[in-house]
């Protein structure tokens, strides 16, 4: 047997490693990504093409394949990296407040904040979480995670603050909370005319704490 001819495929898998880890601290890598998310905001997913990043990039189209496999890579680093970067800044806005009802609000204002600073990855995160046939989905299925843990604390710690009713169904609540974000920042990507995102924050947090009934037992 031979040993070396054993050996060659880990150490290609090591050299391949090091050099795409090597590559996210290239200025390219991060000029190519956030071309490639414009270009799949404005053609979607499907009809981008590699030359139509690479042109938006401003580099050689086998540049490209210096950082990325192909486009389903590109898009599952997205998720990966600039995503996620998003999320853990949701975090940072949640633990800076103290009661339930002001981290409900920190979160929420800041969802919508970094959705309508970049408008490209909106787009392309919307529209690929509401896929049936998800490109990236473990990447989906672990932000999601994310988000509803944070969710799932504020609520909890809301019901031990008796700011939020105790009878109420945890993953009720969480699915009201999400499927309204969601639904505020689809109408907003798809309105005719542009208007601040970040101003439905209040209301939104409102209509939480509220409801939309009135309590007639006073």
């Amino acid at each position: 047997m031979n040993i070396h001819s054993d050996c060659r495929p880990t150490i290609v898998r090591e050299k391949e490693l090091f050099i795409r880890l090597k590559a996210k601290t290239n200025d390219k890598y991060h000029r190519i990504l956030e071309a490639a998310i414009k270009v799949f905001a404005e053609q979607g997913f499907f009809q981008s093409t590699i030359s139509q990043i690479a042109k938006e990039a401003q580099v050689a189209d086998g540049t490209i394949y210096l950082y990325f496999k192909n486009k389903e890579d590109i898009l599952v680093q997205f998720f990966s990296y600039k995503t996620k970067q998003v999320f853990e800044r949701f975090r940072q806005g949640v633990d800076s407040q103290g009661s339930a009802i002001e981290k409900l609000r920190s979160l929420i204002r800041r969802h919508l904040e970094e959705f309508q600073q970049d408008r490209n990855m909106a787009v392309v995160y919307q529209s690929e979480t509401h896929q049936t046939s998800r490109r990236a989905e473990p990447q989906i299925r672990a932000m999601s995670k994310m988000y509803m843990d944070i969710v799932s604390q504020i609520v909890e710690q809301g019901q031990q603050e008796g700011s939020i009713r105790k009878e109420l169904y945890l993953g009720l609540v969480r699915r009201f909370i999400i499927g309204a974000v969601d639904e505020v920042i689809n109408t907003w990507l798809h309105a005719e005319k542009d208007y601040d995102l970040t101003s439905m924050a209040d209301p939104l947090v409102d209509l939480f704490v509220r409801g939309i009934g009135v309590d007639d037992r006073d």
